[in-house]
């Protein structure tokens, strides 16, 4: 069952990313921008974290996972450190995902031959 309810709710979070192409012309970075706020915004309002404990891993591994995980981290940051630990609290609580992102990323465009759209 947990399998079930991550799929769906990773689904609809990627459903929603979908329209927003198909329906808009925004770009994917703004997309990307949109999603990692919206899960800041809705986890510092108290509505990701009953969305994160129903669905686990469906919930936290989109881009508004990024969302709640940097906001997570800075009121972690905030207990720990005080005001500067609402700067350093996200980088600390993420820099694991920013550095794979950065170094798969750089894999990536050694071993791919990328080409332009015509």
């Amino acid at each position: 069952m947990e399998y079930l309810k991550a799929f769906i709710i990773g689904g609809l979070i990627c459903v929603i990313g979908q329209i927003l192409m198909d329906a808009t012309k925004l770009t994917p970075a703004h997309i990307l921008v949109i999603f990692v706020t919206s899960g800041v915004i809705l986890t510092a309002i108290g509505i990701y974290e009953p969305l994160i404990d129903f669905a686990q891993a469906g919930a936290s591994v989109p881009l508004t996972g990024f969302g709640y995980a940097l906001c997570n981290g800075a009121f972690e940051g905030v207990k720990k450190s005080g005001l500067i630990g609402a700067f350093t609290g996200g980088l600390e609580a993420t820099a694991g995902g920013i550095a794979g992102a950065i170094i798969f990323g750089y894999i990536m465009s050694i071993v791919s031959n990328p080409k332009t759209k015509d």
